[in-house]
């Protein structure tokens, strides 16, 4: 069917321009393969982005990350590449051959033209977003911050969107308005810029990463807080190798509750037995380290109603959720993305309880 869903699911991305991994929302249509971001177990509509799949080719296996064995890499008709990473050997083969089918199914003249443009630009790669801020920031080349009006109201310490871009093609960082608008967007999504003003923050909500940030004079922003605060680092989580050794059951996405500040963040979660432990790592890091971790042993899991918020979520999030309380009354809360999965996690924790 022309509108109907082939295959959903979560899968990390690489950045397009900045080459960072991320979660995102997949969904596969017989033309083209939408992804979402998410925030708070929600997908935000519109989707972050589209790829076409007419004339597209697929590469499967795609080896060319050395710590990332199970990505699938498309290459589209204009060559934007895509690098995709699913969970386990068997999703990745479970999707490559659903976009195989769905890349010999269309037909080419259904398909819009790629924005050829907002594909091509890519940051040269001795150019990091941090060079880039930290030459922003130079108190003498630099960009100066100053107090600017918008409707009526004073703004301390901002610019304006087209001075910005003015700033980046002068110092040879794009050679294009365009190129500086993809490469402002890029600074905005990555928390080195925030809008301020009723303009800014509007554009934010647009679908287009293009279009995220204003080369225009009424626009204003400024630098993120976050970029000057110094990253206290994670305290370290020892988990010992015994603890990893068991033999692994079930592996997969799901999104789960953070303990401290309650913001949901997807895992990919994994289930070993002798000894029965449930991890979860951050598909974003390099390293196979995971970042959490416990054992199942005398633990209790429950799903968790259906309609509203349960007792003990934070945010609008709701359904298919479930609940693992540990042997030492830790609560962790996880969503699954429906309720057959959320069925699946919870039998095969019972079983190691």
């Amino acid at each position: 069917s022309e509108g109907g869903v082939l295959k959903e699911g979560f899968l990390v991305k690489r950045g397009h321009i900045v080459h960072n991994w991320k979660v995102r929302w997949f969904i596969l249509r017989q033309n083209m393969l939408l992804y979402y971001k998410l925030e708070g177990g929600r997908r935000v509509t519109p989707p972050k982005g589209r790829i076409l799949l007419d004339g597209c080719t697929i590469i499967c296996p795609c080896l060319e990350y050395e710590n990332r064995p199970l990505l699938i890499k498309l290459k589209t008709q204009t060559s934007a590449e895509y690098f995709l990473e699913a969970c386990s050997r068997e999703e990745r083969d479970a999707w490559a051959f659903e976009i195989t089918g769905a890349i010999h199914a269309g037909q080419p003249g259904k398909v819009q033209q790629l924005h050829i443009l907002k594909n091509s630009f890519k940051l040269p790669p001795h150019i990091s977003l941090h060079r880039i801020v930290d030459k922003m920031r130079d108190s003498s080349s630099g960009i100066r911050p100053s107090p600017n009006m918008e409707q009526g109201s004073t703004y301390k310490k901002t610019f304006i969107g087209s001075s910005l871009v003015d700033w980046l093609i002068s110092n040879s960082f794009a050679a294009s308005r365009l190129e500086a608008v993809t490469l402002a967007s890029m600074l905005l999504e990555e928390n080195f810029l925030r809008p301020v003003g009723t303009r800014s923050m509007g554009a934010i909500r647009s679908g287009d990463l293009a279009e995220q940030f204003l080369d225009d004079s009424t626009a204003l922003y400024t630098f993120a807080e976050s970029y000057k605060k110094k990253i206290s680092p994670k305290e370290e989580i020892s988990l010992s190798t015994m603890d990893l050794s068991g033999t692994v059951i079930k592996q997969g996405y799901l999104a789960k509750q953070g303990h401290k500040r309650k913001n949901w963040k997807v895992r990919r979660f994994v289930l070993r037995r002798d000894p029965a432990f449930l991890h979860y790592y951050d598909p974003s890091k390099e390293d196979n380290k995971p970042v959490g971790g416990f054992s199942l042993r005398g633990s209790l899991v429950s799903a968790l109603e259906d309609n509203g918020v349960p007792t003990g979520v934070k945010g609008n999030v709701q359904g298919n959720l479930f609940k693992v309380i540990t042997k030492d009354d830790t609560h962790y809360y996880i969503q699954a993305s429906s309720k057959a999965e959320r069925a699946e996690w919870i039998e095969a924790i019972k079983q190691l309880t």
